[in-house]
C-alpha cells in the first residue's frame, strides 16, 4: 500500500532522553547506597515505584524524579539525609531544563521526509515537558500534527488517525520502541519501522517477530519510504 502519512517517535528516536535517565539513575545510587541495606536491588526497587507510579504520575522526568525520592525514603527507612532528597529534585529541574540533542542525521531527514509526505509526531509523557522539547528542538514546522499522549497503545493511535483522516493502510510509524511504535500500530492495520537505539527502558521492552524492517538510524528512513512506499 503507498505510504500516505508517517509517524514518529521523539525521544530516543529524533533526540537523546534515556542516556540522562541513565545517569540519574547513577546518581541516584551513589546518594542512597550509603543510607540503604546492602542487600537491596536499588534498581530492582526504583523500577517497581515507577511501574506503581506510572498511573498517577505518567511518563516522563516529574514522575521518574518523584519515584526516586519515594525509592530513597522507603530503602533508607528515612536514612536518608535531606541533603540527599534535594539532589534528587535538583538532578529533576536539571533534565528538565536540558537542552534537546537531536541525534545524528534526523534534521536532514526529517526535512526530506516532510518534503513528501505529512508528518505525525506522536510522543508520549509530560505534556509541558514535551511542548518544549518539540519547541526547542528546531523541527516543529515539519509536522502537519504533534500528538502528546499519555500511552501508546491501539486505542491512542486508532484515535489519532482517525481525527486526522489518516487510513491505517497508508500509516507507517518509526520509532526505537517495540512496546509503543510497532506492536499497536501493525494490530490495527498500520506499518511500522523499527530504529533501536542503544539504551531502552526496561518498561518499553518488547519483541516483533522479525518482519518488522529494522533500520541503524532515522536517517535511512527517507530510502526506506522512497522504496517502500
Amino acid at each position: 500500500m503507498t505510504i500516505e502519512v508517517i509517524g514518529l517517535d521523539g525521544d530516543d528516536t529524533l533526540w537523546r532522553n534515556e542516556d540522562y535517565f541513565a545517569v540519574s539513575q547513577d546518581m541516584f545510587h551513589e546518594l542512597v547506597a550509603p543510607y540503604a541495606n546492602g542487600d537491596v536491588d536499588l534498581d530492582e526497587r526504583l523500577s517497581q515505584t515507577e511501574r506503581a507510579n506510572l498511573e498517577l504520575f505518567g511518563y516522563g522526568i516529574k514522575g521518574f524524579t518523584l519515584s526516586m525520592i519515594e525509592t530513597a525514603i522507603e530503602v533508607t527507612a528515612g536514612r536518608i539525609p535531606t541533603s540527599g532528597i534535594q539532589a534528587l529534585l535538583e538532578r529533576g529541574k536539571e533534565m528538565l531544563h536540558h537542552p534537546v540533542e537531536l541525534l545524528d542525521g534526523v534534521g536532514e531527514a526529517v526535512a526530506e521526509l516532510a518534503a513528501s509526505h505529512r508528518l505525525v509526531l506522536i510522543t508520549k509523557g509530560d505534556l509541558i515537558h514535551q511542548e518544549q522539547k518539540v519547541a526547542r528542538s528546531g523541527l516543529a514546522e515539519l509536522f502537519d500534527h504533534v500528538e502528546i499522549v499519555a500511552e501508546k497503545d491501539e486505542g491512542t493511535y486508532q484515535r489519532i488517525l482517525e481525527r486526522h483522516g489518516i487510513s491505517a493502510a497508508g500509516f507507517v510509524m518509526a520509532g526505537n520502541s517495540v512496546r509503543s511504535d510497532v506492536l499497536p500500530v501493525l494490530a490495527i492495520g498500520g506499518r511500522a519501522v523499527h530504529i533501536p537505539y542503544e539504551r531502552t527502558w526496561e518498561h518499553e521492552h518488547a519483541e516483533h517477530d522479525g518482519s518488522v524492517p529494522t533500520l541503524a538510524s532515522l536517517g535511512e528512513l527517507p530510502a526506506w519510504v522512497a522504496a517502500n512506499g
